[in-house]
């Protein structure tokens, strides 16, 4: 019977350890292959990030919500031009992030086990992100001339080889929830992309605006 119980510590360490995919290529990997938009009309424009309760979660990084976004903005909603002049801010603020676990019952069948299920590929639990987002368009007076929101639902296994670790899929499950919201937050915006650019383009680059105001 003890020699059981060390069997189930050493897999349930080896799960914790990373004995399952990288999760850093699953975090940063680039979005330009998400085609709903192919290319941004907007002129450039600054981030400037509110992570809000991302930044507390479990395993959570401080700058994975500006790495997406940064990405988000430069792929998807800004034109490809190698312009140093910035026509206002383009704001992400997290306003809701609730993550769960589930698949307890799989835990109980897996060290009845001998947690060989896990060796086969089948998951030891789920991770799940529900993230609502929000990108306000601000131009180079501070004025706010559009808001968009999108819900992203996310889910993350634990799981040997086929799956993430316990220690790194909260964080991914996060981060896919983010993305997720992002990509609902996406038509919306390009549909107003020509209102958008007439309106930043005609109020002027951020420099040249003289004690323009500061966005918060």
């Amino acid at each position: 019977m003890g020699h059981r119980y060390i069997i189930i510590l050493c897999l349930l360490g080896s799960l914790g350890l990373g004995s399952c995919k990288s999760t850093e290529k699953a975090v940063y990997r680039t979005i330009r292959s998400n085609n709903s938009v192919a290319l941004g009309r907007l002129p450039k424009l600054e981030a400037v990030v509110e992570p809000g309760p991302l930044v507390v979660a479990d395993d959570a990084h401080p700058d994975d919500a500006s790495k997406v976004f940064r990405q988000e903005l430069a792929y998807h909603l800004a034109e490809a031009v190698d312009d140093s002049l910035r026509y206002g801010y383009a704001k992400l603020l997290v306003t809701r992030a609730e993550q769960q676990r589930t698949g307890r019952v799989l835990q109980a069948f897996q060290m009845l086990t001998l947690m060989t299920p896990s060796l086969l590929g089948i998951p030891l639990e789920w991770y799940r992100t529900e993230v609502q987002a929000e990108i306000q368009i601000i131009d180079a007076h501070g004025e706010v001339i559009g808001t968009y929101s999108g819900t992203g639902r996310s889910k993350v296994r634990v799981a040997m080889y086929h799956g993430y670790s316990q220690s790194k899929a909260a964080r991914l499950s996060d981060v896919q929830g983010l993305r997720m919201a992002l990509d609902q937050i996406r038509p919306k915006l390009d549909a107003d992309s020509d209102t958008l650019r007439q309106q930043l383009v005609g109020t002027g680059p951020v420099q040249e605006i003289i004690g323009s105001a500061e966005v918060k």
